[in-house]
């Protein structure tokens, strides 16, 4: 009789969990299941169908464009091939305890860049998570961007860097998320090589982290590259530092609410020829958009006219 109850409860818990039919036909209901308790899963190549050698043109992409943003070699080998530092005291003391070893920066607008970054942002798998956290008609584009990481602890010390992503939100925050996030693993994931660092089951306090409590909760995800971290806005999260040579290099696609403000000005400033060059234009629009009433640039509300012979006249 305790097995037939449990048995029910999982049914009725697995029905719920799939409302979204392509959650269903794409076989994610594990993954689903690990969001509502955890806050967040992993996802395998084999399930998101992402090729590793498109992974592999990403680095090579990347790779080159922080030689071009930043003027030097980097190689995952090594890292930069120089010392590299910020502009501004202000840039560095916000972000390490010690200004003097940047081992971090981002990469911005990866979707302006080659049409392999849009793919990825529109990725049927990682897509059909967010849209169950955030809401299927309601989920936007907020930022597409990449970390380039290496040996150090550069902007995450002893906190770890953990925060919730939807903190800049009041609270309270309810069960619905405002902003999810996927961080694409484009290399392993190691504790020792600065793994991603989250609190499982923290999207449930629906608060913002207290240290140092928070920091002994959290765990490492290790994962091999190829690998899709999906998690909630309200999870709290950071990353731990890296402490072997070479470099830890991800991806950011990060989704809002309709009505939470975008990072990326997608709707004024997105070349919309771009977004006609995916494998789905129509969703890439939708995501960014461009057919959206808010924020106006105009009037977009009709105005009455006078009627002729109007006996107020």
């Amino acid at each position: 009789m305790s097995n037939d109850r449990s048995n029910q409860n999982v049914r009725v818990e697995t029905k719920y969990l799939t409302r979204s039919q392509n959650i269903e036909d794409l076989g994610l209901e594990q993954y689903v299941m690990r969001l509502e308790v955890d806050g967040l899963c992993v996802v395998p190549p084999e399930v998101h169908g992402v090729e590793l050698s498109i992974f592999d043109r990403m680095i090579d992409f990347l790779l080159v464009k922080s030689k071009e943003l930043v003027g030097c070699e980097f190689s995952l080998e090594r890292g930069p091939h120089m010392e590299v530092t910020f502009d501004t005291p202000e840039t560095r003391t916000s972000l390490a305890e010690d200004p003097s070893k940047i081992t971090q920066f981002l990469i911005q607008q990866l979707c302006t860049e080659e049409r392999m970054f849009r793919d990825l942002a529109i990725n049927p798998v990682a897509l059909s998570l967010i849209r169950h956290l955030i809401g299927a008609k309601v989920t936007r584009f907020s930022s597409h961007n990449s970390f380039v990481k290496w040996c150090g602890d550069y902007g995450y010390g002893p906190s770890l860097g953990l925060h919730a992503d939807q903190s800049a939100v009041p609270l309270p925050w309810g069960r619905t998320a405002l902003t999810a996030n996927t961080n694409w693993c484009l290399t392993d994931y190691t504790l020792e090589g600065g793994a991603f660092a989250y609190v499982p089951g923290s999207h449930r306090f629906a608060s913002r982290p207290q240290f140092p409590a928070a920091v002994k909760q959290a765990v490492p995800i290790e994962a091999p590259r190829g690998s899709l971290i999906v998690f909630h806005g309200a999870t709290r999260h950071g990353a731990f530092p890296r402490t072997i040579s070479g470099m830890r290099i991800s991806i950011a696609n990060y989704y809002r609410h309709m009505m939470v403000t975008s990072q990326e000005d997608f709707k004024n400033s997105f070349d919309r020829r771009l977004a006609d060059d995916c494998f789905d234009p129509d969703v890439f629009k939708t995501l960014c958009g461009f057919d959206d009433e808010f924020p106006y640039s105009k009037g977009s509300q009709p105005m009455p006219r006078v009627l002729d012979g109007n006996p107020n006249d």
